[in-house]
């Protein structure tokens, strides 16, 4: 017999530096809404510097929360599913250009450590490009095993992580949420 899950909220981390990244934003939402993901918020639209590798374009990025039932196995392959049809190259680089990026940050009551899936996602809380978007949508979360909630964590960030993070659209540039 299979455990059927009951619905719970889940926390996304989008972003793209390459090809139009608005466009890349919105169809990698419109599809997790068609994976199974009832996306309901969606933070400002964020340009932020190049983490890791820095000789590449600048990224937009983005976080969204919504309901679903699906387990996480299945977020992270829809995740997937939405890189790769994009034109995501899986053999490239860590922290390269890529179309589009989905990163589960949070699900609702889980905490996860496998080798393919790690939630909450393991160096959010020490990065502006996720948490500063995190914030629109989940200030008062709190981030299991930090102690903290979101809105916490992203004040508590360096000014090294901060500079750079400009918003360029208000919420609401993703008119489907809510």
């Amino acid at each position: 017999m299979t455990e059927e899950l009951l619905s719970r909220r889940v926390y996304l981390g989008l972003g793209s530096n390459l090809g139009n990244r608005v466009a890349r934003l919105v169809d990698a939402l419109d599809a997790l809404v068609a994976g199974g993901i009832q996306i309901d918020a969606v933070s400002a639209l964020y340009e932020t510097p190049p983490w890791g590798v820095t000789e590449q374009p600048s990224f937009l990025n983005a976080a969204a929360s919504g309901e679903t039932a699906l387990p996480a196995a299945a977020i992270l392959e829809l995740a997937k599913h939405i890189e790769a049809d994009a034109g995501r190259d899986f053999d490239a680089p860590r922290w390269t250009a890529r179309p589009i990026d989905v990163d589960i940050l949070l699900i609702e009551g889980e905490t996860i450590a496998t080798e393919t899936l790690t939630v909450p996602h393991p160096l959010m809380h020490e990065r502006g490009f996720v948490l500063i978007p995190l914030v629109d949508v989940a200030a008062n979360v709190d981030h299991p095993g930090q102690r903290q909630t979101i809105g916490q964590l992203a004040g508590a960030l360096p000014d090294s992580e901060r500079t750079g993070v400009v918003e360029v659209e208000p919420a609401g540039w993703y008119p489907a949420a809510g």
